[in-house]
């Protein structure tokens, strides 16, 4: 006698696919939160579409019994370090990301043991073992209101992102210590690239993410978080836009201003590689099958939950 293995189900024909993705949603009792750079049919699928911050927030008052994070794996233990009694899922575990990764916590807690009067304060974009380490969690939204907040007189050492902390010591005043990490799709976004699309667009507006490098910064006429990039191209009057960052975000872009135009910029050698390799593991296939199945699912050991959770709260707190 040989056991039968059971073979998973298959996934609906891809026309019935967003339906049946709803459909399981109303059964489990379900929200799906997507961040911007996800790809398009998932964030029309979403009940809630945001960055980091507005994500962390609808994360910590959703009612529902389940959450499915279409994003990286540090956004979905984060749901679950704000949920610990719901279901946290994400459709593909391997969906990490290269700054959470370069900064392990063994690493980080030899630095920070190098700076011991230090207050830490780190990108949300790093893992939950990070931010049990961590004094104060912030996002690109809100990382230079919370800095302007802490008292002068503490050095502060800022991790994993030092892009983004050197254009927040810029914004402050303030002097920063820098984990030396960095974004794959930040750091590949190509000069010479831009240039020629500013030759071909002369009337449209650079607008960068604060985790590209500085001089691309220094190219661009308008610098903020995903939001305020988005909330950008329907305050500023041009009808043009070159965006520097992850070009995911076009979608919801275009959707807000459907009579603008908007160029993204390819990184070296006119490769694909503005493109985030993780968020893109997330499919609407894999969506649909975590749903499903309920899971890969996200589990943490409770103490290291409740550390990562106090500076979270924090960010929060100080954030309203």
């Amino acid at each position: 006698m040989f056991s039968q293995v059971s073979t998973p189900p298959s996934a609906p024909p891809a026309p019935q696919l967003r339906a049946a993705i709803r459909d399981l949603c109303e059964e489990r009792k379900a929200v799906i939160l997507a961040h911007y750079y996800q790809d398009d049919a998932i964030q029309d699928v979403a009940d809630f579409i945001g960055d980091s911050l507005e994500l962390s927030r609808k994360a910590a008052s959703t009612e529902a019994e389940v959450i499915v994070f279409c994003g990286v794996h540090f956004m979905a233990e984060t749901a679950k370090i704000l949920n610990p009694g719901k279901t946290v899922l994400v459709p593909d575990l391997e969906a990490g990301c290269s700054l959470a990764d370069a900064c392990p916590a063994e690493a980080f807690a030899a630095f920070r043991a190098q700076h011991p009067d230090h207050y830490v304060v780190s990108y949300i974009n790093c893992s939950a073992a990070v931010k049990a380490q961590s004094d104060l969690i912030c996002t690109s939204s809100n990382a230079v209101h919370l800095i302007e907040q802490l008292p002068v007189e503490r050095p502060i050492l800022f991790a994993p992102d030092q892009n983004l902390g050197r254009w927040v010591a810029r914004q402050t005043g303030r002097e920063l210590t820098f984990w030396p990490g960095s974004c794959i799709v930040h750091e590949t976004f190509s000069e010479q690239a831009l240039l020629q699309l500013r030759l071909q667009h002369p009337e449209a507006e650079v607008i960068a993410h604060p985790e590209c490098q500085q001089h691309l910064l220094d190219l661009a006429d308008f610098i903020g978080s995903t939001s305020k990039l988005l909330e950008r191209v329907t305050s500023s009057p041009a009808e043009s836009f070159i965006v520097l960052t992850e070009p995911g975000i076009l979608h919801q872009m275009r959707r807000r201003a459907p009579q603008k135009s908007f160029h993204d910029v390819p990184g070296a050698d006119g490769c694909s590689c503005n493109t985030c390799p993780y968020m893109r593991l997330n499919t609407m296939e894999k969506l649909w099958r975590c749903l499903e199945q309920l899971e890969p699912g996200i589990e943490l050991e409770e103490s290291l939950r409740q550390r990562a959770l106090a500076p979270i709260e924090r960010m929060l707190a100080m954030s309203a």
